[in-house]
């Protein structure tokens, strides 16, 4: 698929977008160096299975209850190693929690244990681990009055963090509405914690929506991280069936563009599950609504149904589909294109990152300092 075939739209909203990119020389140093960076079949420990190796039905017909069978490139190992115990036996004594766990992600065995590049990740979820809305595709619990956040868990969290040696940690936490600052505040003094501790760790921060507010929003920005991340989840028209009522698509627009607007410098991200039942063009719009909200990486993957509870898959997406939509990603000018099965908003964040952008950017950065001095 080529993107000259998406429309004239398309083709305007992307020359807008070149125009935007040009006047920053320290994006352009920025693209040059993910662009030599590793690709995402690196951090794959083994060759996902194609489709002709699969004969197996992929997608759901419009009626039908049977759910469909798993593929063999979305079946992973179970975890084990050293460091896997670790990060989950101190989680436990500090009452932390994560969203690796809650969310039952596919990848924990190879994030916590630092997979074959030997970089660590882990994303912690603060604010506890009960979310006041209800979005169908995620199994972490609801309630609407969840227990009041522990006023010591930013505190715990910098010091499991340090001790655990990571490169690059991904903060994020449930949906706390009933906080009158949705918990903006306890997020930016975690990281701040964090950053007292080892000023280099890189921190990503996988907020809500906080209900589009933008004092709220700079909060965050404010608060020394590195990746500001919000999740569009899924394409416009299914999100009322996808996500809370509460999570408007044009309000995630919003967040993230406050977000870049509040600081320019600051990277951001976003993320799209597939096999919900989307179409080619409604996913080709979400991406261009991502670029001209000014994100710069996005990540797709598979949504894999958590329980019987939650939302049938519609479709298992295949690993061609999924290189088809990096290399859309791509020509539409994100910064970082993130696309496969088993990606996840925060998988091997700190291999897409650590070393290929963010340090080579700081770097770049300090020479333009050391330049004008």
């Amino acid at each position: 698929m080529s993107c000259l075939k998406l429309g004239s739209n398309l083709k305007s909203n992307h020359l807008l977008l070149k125009t935007y990119r040009s006047k920053s020389t320290i994006k352009d140093k920025f693209r040059e160096t993910i662009q030599s960076g590793p690709d995402l079949a690196e951090f794959i420990n083994e060759s996902p299975e194609t489709l002709k190796t699969y004969n197996g039905k992929l997608r759901r017909e419009k009626g039908e209850e049977e759910r469909l069978r798993l593929p063999p490139w979305l079946k992973t190992k179970i975890p084990t190693g050293e460091n896997f115990s670790k990060i989950k036996e101190q989680l436990r004594d500090l009452n932390l929690h994560t969203v690796c766990e809650e969310a039952r992600c596919p990848n924990i065995g190879e994030c916590w244990g630092g997979g074959k590049h030997g970089t660590a990740t882990a994303t912690i979820m603060l604010l506890g681990d009960t979310c006041t809305r209800g979005c169908r595709f995620c199994s972490v619990k609801t309630s609407r009055a969840p227990p009041p956040p522990d006023p010591n868990e930013p505190v715990n969290t910098a010091k499991a963090i340090a001790s655990w040696g990571l490169d690059y940690i991904v903060l994020t936490s449930v949906d706390r509405d009933d906080l009158k600052d949705g918990g903006s505040a306890h997020f930016a003094e975690t990281v701040v914690e964090i950053k007292n501790r080892n000023p280099n760790i890189m921190i990503e921060c996988l907020v809500p929506d906080f209900r589009g507010s933008s004092d709220h929003v700079k909060t965050i920005v404010d608060s020394g991280l590195d990746v500001f991340a919000h999740n569009v989840e899924t394409v416009e028209k299914l999100t009322p069936f996808v996500r809370d009522r509460r999570a408007d698509y044009r309000q995630t627009m919003s967040v993230l563009r406050k977000a870049k607007e509040f600081n320019p410098r600051l990277i951001t991200k976003s993320s799209i599950m597939l096999g919900l039942g989307e179409t080619d063009k409604q996913i080709e719009q979400t991406l261009i609504d991502l670029k001209e909200s000014l994100v710069d990486c996005v990540t797709l993957g598979q949504y894999m149904q958590p329980t019987k509870r939650h939302l049938k898959v519609i479709e298992y997406v295949t690993p061609e589909k999924f290189k088809l939509w990096e290399e859309v990603g791509n020509k539409l000018g994100f910064l970082y294109t993130a696309s496969g099965p088993l990606v996840r908003s925060s998988y091997k964040a700190g291999e897409f990152f650590i070393g290929n952008v963010l340090k080579k950017r700081k770097d770049a950065q300090e020479f333009e300092n050391a330049k004008i001095i």
